[in-house]
């Protein structure tokens, strides 16, 4: 028995979501030490990215987003990336603020 189209990229989405999952848990493990430390730059920046590309795909797979008009994808993916963004600073300002 086959799989249909929709269904194969549906399971095919689900294991490249995660293994993405995978790879941010161990990036996040990397340089721990047994005190609690920020994530390095580095590791931040690559859980970020894999966040990113899985709400992409979560987007367009899953909500069917693919098939919406430009304006639509384009609302979603500006507003997944303002997210995105105020994560980074957040940490960028946690990270780096002088006291």
């Amino acid at each position: 028995m086959t799989a249909l189209p929709g269904t194969r990229r549906l399971l095919i989405t689900w294991a490249l979501l995660m293994a993405l999952t995978v790879v941010s848990m161990v990036s996040a493990r990397l340089d721990q030490t047994t005190d609690w430390q920020a994530l390095p730059l580095w590791s931040a920046a690559l859980v970020l990215m894999a966040t990113g590309f899985k709400a992409h795909r979560v987007l367009m797979v899953y909500l069917n987003l693919r098939a919406a008009t430009l304006v639509w994808k384009g609302i979603f993916i500006a507003l997944t990336l303002l997210t995105l963004t105020l994560i980074a600073a957040g940490y960028l300002v946690g990270r780096f603020h002088i006291t």
